[in-house]
């Protein structure tokens, strides 16, 4: 079946051009200049104008975190769920978090992770891989991936002490070996040890609320283990290094650093540290802080973390937005920290809003149009060895496009979204734009205010190394 969208302008890294694109199938077959198509004798089974609204590759989110076993509970979106709302924001893939524990095969985790998502993906997915327990035949497994199943990217903590934290020499080595197979470490940078500290003495001392999950992670603690972790790579050899939701200027100071010395490092940031803050949303009265427990967590108001992040998103130093999306219902989930923060599931529901969000930044001046769609689609695409399928519309290209109307307009709400989550952290949050069609490999899964696709139709990606090296 061959889908000619007509009238819009496609917007990539390098600029935005009116330009009909012609969609055979499942990929992108040609672009032509206005008319051209229509003129020159092509033919297509489906027309669809796009006439006043942007043309954009579908959105790549590289964080996510699909029934993520945390706390005692489950992330409430699995892969069926969280993908149909992925598709809803614009967004065509996601790599989630395959797991692997202290004590467990990482193969093992790796399976585990396929039977939860295969057959139920609406969009495309790959895989990063959680190391919780790095050994001899976890570093060993590190190869395996790499030359066999297409996982290239592998994710460390310098948090959770017990649960997935790994020390400097766990780190040290995997990022030696990450060295040689040129796969990416990914990095969870927060002083993880003090933390506990921190919060075992708030506990006691009777501050109990959410808020104190903030206060007892400052920023320092997040700058401090992002500086510690570019020195362990620089160590390793120059390994590429790539740090998840930066929330924090001190940490994104030491990211420029590395990056000014020609080192292989990168980071990104989410939504939520774009513009939520720790009074407004986790200082919110009673328990209703609680919605918005992530780590790392929100950040003071009257600090300059915000201002700084966008910053960083125009200057290249944060090369990729993503989410973080781990989502818990307040009742019954985030609930289980009623009296005790630190028993509260970490994670925010933001999936579906990702793309809206971030174009906000571009109606409000704060970003460019080209560099929406480079931080959304096409780097993310780039990082995680996914391109050109993924992240551009270009002839070849997966048939992933998103038609936005920067006319209308979003008002996000929990009555609304298509997440499984009973609230939503952006309650009332209005946006200068909106979703209008998506199609993910030439399908149209969302078009007209309606949701078309289908569970199994995401595919699997084997993903390449990182095109970002120096």
């Amino acid at each position: 079946m061959k889908t000619l969208i007509t009238g819009g302008t496609v917007v990539g890294p390098l600029g935005a051009v009116p330009t009909d694109v012609l969609v055979d199938g499942e990929t992108i077959a040609a672009l032509y200049a206005p008319g051209v198509a229509s003129t020159g004798g092509v033919v297509a089974d489906k027309v669809v104008d796009a006439t006043g609204k942007y043309v954009v590759p579908g959105g790549v989110d590289v964080h996510t975190h699909m029934k993520l076993p945390f706390g005692g509970t489950f992330a409430s979106d699995d892969f069926e769920s969280g993908t149909r709302a992925a598709a809803w924001g614009g967004t065509t893939t996601i790599i989630d978090f395959a797991v692997q524990r202290t004590g467990e095969v990482v193969q093992d985790g790796l399976a585990a992770w396929h039977a939860l998502a295969d057959g139920n993906c609406a969009i495309d997915y790959g895989f990063h891989m959680i190391m919780g327990g790095v050994d001899d035949e976890a570093l060993k497994a590190m190869d395996y991936l790499v030359e066999h199943e297409g996982i290239t990217s592998f994710k460390l903590f310098m948090a959770y002490p017990g649960v997935f934290y790994s020390d400097d020499g766990q780190i040290l080595r995997a990022m030696q070996k990450a060295s040689d197979n040129g796969a990416l470490i990914m990095m969870h940078a927060e002083n993880g040890i003090a933390i506990d500290v921190l919060a075992a003495q708030a506990v006691a001392r009777g501050d109990t609320d959410p808020v104190f999950h903030g206060i007892t992670r400052p920023s320092a603690l997040e700058g401090e283990a992002t500086h510690r972790a570019t020195v362990l790579a620089q160590v390793a050899g120059n390994t590429p290094l790539y740090f998840v939701h930066m929330s924090a200027s001190e940490a994104l100071a030491h990211v420029s650093a590395a990056r000014g010395a020609g080192r292989n490092v990168f980071a990104e940031t989410c939504p939520q540290y774009l513009y939520l803050t720790l009074e407004d949303q986790l200082g919110a009265p009673g328990f209703e802080g609680a919605k918005w427990v992530a780590s790392p967590p929100l950040r003071p108001r009257d600090e300059p973390h915000r201002d700084d992040l966008w910053r960083g998103l125009r200057t290249d130093d944060l090369a990729v937005v993503s989410t973080d999306h781990c989502p818990f219902c307040f009742k019954d989930q985030k609930e289980l920290g009623r009296g005790d923060f630190t028993k509260i599931p970490n994670g925010i529901g933001t999936v579906e809003h990702r793309m809206d969000l971030v174009y906000q930044g571009v109606a409000t001046g704060r970003l460019s149009l080209e560099r929406w769609v480079e931080t959304c689609s096409t780097t993310p695409a780039r990082m995680f060895g996914l391109y050109p399928k993924k992240g551009v519309i270009a002839p070849g290209s997966d048939a992933d496009i998103v038609i936005y109307d920067p006319n209308a307009t979003t008002t996000i709400s929990a009555a609304t979204h298509h997440m499984n989550l009973d609230h939503s952290a952006w309650e009332g949050f209005e946006i200068a734009g909106k979703v209008d069609t998506v199609f993910s490999r030439g399908t149209a899964v969302v078009a007209g205010g309606a949701f078309h696709g289908r569970a199994g139709h995401g595919q699997y990606l084997r993903r390449g190394l990182t095109q970002y090296l120096r």
